[in-house]
C-alpha cells in the first residue's frame, strides 16, 4: 500500500500528502418538495414550527413555499454531516401538517395549475421582499415548473492547513489567497470537463409525471398512464424541461481567472435582454422582476458548479469573491438519490471526494470558448442519452465513446482514491470507486 501511495503522489507531482490534509470540509444543501398524502404538491405556507425561512440557518425554502431546503454546516466528518442532515429531516417531518411528506425524486409529483404553485415568502423586511421579488422574476422568466425541480448541492473545500504546503510544492510565489483561488478555478475547469460522468453515474430522473409537461413541447415517450420518459435519459432535471435556461445558452462564462468570471456575470447582470424587457420591470405599482437584464442576480446563472465564499451581511457574492477569493466550491449537478433515505449516502460522498480531489490535483488547461460549448454539448448528450451503450462524446474536438472515456477517468481516479484511503485508513474510497466502475456499460 505504501508503494502504491507513493506512486499515486507522483502521479500528481506531490512529494507528500499529510493525513491532516484529508480533513475535507463537506456541506450538503438538499431540496425537498412537500406533497400531500395523494402525491400533490403542497399549496400550504411554510410550516411555522420550522421557524423563519429567512433566518433559520438549517431549514429554509428555495423557489416555492413547498420546496424546502435543508442546509448542513461544513464538516470534515462524513458520518457527522449525514447525521445532521438526518436530524433536520426528522425534526421537519415531525412538524409537517396535514400528513404531508417529502417527494423522494428530483422531478416533481402531481401538479395542479402552474399558477397555483406558491412562491416563497420571506416576510416584510427589505431583504425578505427582495428575495420574494427575485423569485417572482424567475416565475415570469421561466415559469414555476422549472423552479420546483429538486436537487442536491455538495459543498467542498480543502482544510486550511493544506494550502500553504501545497503552495510551496507548486512553487507559487504569490499571495496564499490568490493561489487558493487559482487552484479552485483549476478544479472547476476540470469539473466542467468531466461532470458528464457524475450525471451518468448518479442521474436519477429519466422520467417525469405527465402533468409536468402539459402544454409544453417535448420528445418524451409514454411509459404508463401517468409517466413519460426518454429511453436512455439519465437526468431530465438538467434537460430543457428541467433546471436550464435557454436564454443563457450562448453565455460564455470563463473560469480561467477570477476576474474574467466575475466580469462575465457582472456584464450579464447589466445587459438588457429583449424577452425580459418585454415582460417589463413593473406593472403599475407592482414589481414583476428585479430588472430586465439577462441575470437579475449572479445566482440566476445556471451552472453545474459554482465558486463560493461565505458573505457578510449586505455583501454581494461577486464582491465577496473579488475581495477575498474563493473559499469553497458548490457542486450543483446531483439528483436526489431516491434509494437513499437522505437523498445521498456515504458511498456517494466518498466518490464525490475522489472526483473533486482529482479535479484539484490533476493538470487543468485553460478553457476557451470552443471547449466551453463542447463541454455543454457533452453534458446534454449524457442527460438525454447517457444510458445508450453506443453514445459518442467529444474530447478536444475528437469523438470518443462514453464507455472508453469513463473507463479512462476511473483509471485516473484510482490515484485520488488511494491517497484518501491511505490517510483515512481502510479501503472505503477504493470500494466506492469500484462500485461506480461496475455501472459503466
Amino acid at each position: 500500500m505504501a508503494k502504491q501511495f507513493v506512486e499515486c503522489l507522483q502521479r500528481y507531482k506531490l512529494p507528500e500528502f499529510s493525513a491532516e490534509w484529508g480533513a475535507i470540509k463537506r456541506g450538503i444543501e438538499k431540496e425537498n418538495l412537500r406533497v400531500s398524502p395523494e402525491g400533490h404538491i403542497s399549496l400550504t405556507s411554510h410550516p411555522r414550527a420550522l421557524g423563519s425561512a429567512l433566518t433559520n440557518p438549517y431549514i429554509t425554502t428555495d423557489f416555492s413555499e413547498a420546496l424546502l431546503e435543508f442546509i448542513t454546516p461544513a464538516s470534515p466528518d462524513i458520518a457527522e454531516c449525514l447525521k445532521v442532515l438526518e436530524n433536520i429531516h426528522r425534526f421537519t417531518l415531525q412538524n409537517l401538517e396535514n400528513d404531508e411528506m417529502f417527494w423522494v425524486s428530483s422531478m416533481p409529483s402531481l401538479l395542479n395549475a402552474e399558477a397555483d404553485i406558491p412562491i416563497a415568502q420571506y416576510g416584510v423586511s427589505n431583504i425578505g421582499k427582495l428575495k420574494t421579488l427575485y423569485r417572482q422574476g424567475l416565475n415570469h422568466r421561466y415559469g414555476n415548473l422549472m423552479q420546483i425541480v429538486a436537487g442536491l448541492h455538495y459543498n467542498f473545500s480543502m482544510p486550511e492547513c493544506f494550502w500553504e504546503p501545497y503552495q510551496a510544492m507548486c512553487k507559487h510565489q504569490g499571495k496564499l489567497q490568490h493561489f487558493r483561488t487559482e487552484k479552485y478555478l483549476h478544479l472547476i475547469r476540470n469539473f466542467h470537463r468531466y461532470s458528464w460522468l457524475l450525471i451518468y453515474l448518479f442521474g436519477a430522473s429519466p422520467a417525469a409525471c405527465k402533468s409536468f409537461v402539459d402544454g409544453r413541447e417535448h420528445s418524451l415517450k409514454k411509459f404508463d398512464e401517468y409517466s413519460l420518459y426518454l429511453p436512455y435519459a439519465t437526468c431530465l432535471r438538467m434537460s430543457s424541461l428541467g433546471y436550464k435556461s435557454d436564454a443563457q445558452k450562448s453565455l460564455f462564462v470563463c473560469y480561467n481567472e477570477l476576474e474574467t468570471y466575475v466580469n462575465c456575470l457582472h456584464k450579464a447582470m447589466h445587459t438588457p435582454y429583449p424577452k425580459y424587457e418585454a415582460i417589463g420591470q413593473k406593472e403599475e405599482d407592482n414589481y414583476l422582476q428585479m430588472n430586465t437584464s439577462l441575470l437579475q442576480l449572479e445566482n440566476e446563472f445556471y451552472s453545474t458548479i459554482r465558486p463560493k465564499r461565505n458573505v457578510k451581511s449586505g455583501e454581494r457574492p461577486l464582491q465577496a469573491l473579488t475581495d477575498n477569493g474563493i473559499e469553497y466550491v458548490e457542486v450543483r449537478a446531483l439528483d436526489l438519490n431516491p434509494y437513499a433515505p437522505l437523498g445521498i449516502d456515504a458511498e456517494q460522498i466518498r466518490f464525490l471526494d475522489i472526483f473533486l480531489l482529482h479535479c484539484l490535483l490533476a493538470e487543468s488547461a485553460l478553457c476557451n470558448e470552443r471547449e466551453f460549448f463542447e463541454v455543454a454539448s457533452n453534458l446534454t448528450k449524457v442527460v438525454e442519452h447517457g444510458r445508450d451503450p453506443q453514445l459518442v462524446l467529444n474530447l478536444e474536438s475528437s469523438p470518443i465513446s462514453k464507455k472508453d472515456w469513463a473507463n479512462q477517468l476511473m483509471d485516473d481516479f484510482v490515484h485520488s482514491a488511494t491517497i484518501l484511503d491511505h490517510i483515512n485508513g481502510g479501503d472505503m474510497y477504493t470500494h466506492s470507486l469500484n462500485n461506480q466502475i461496475r455501472k459503466i456499460e
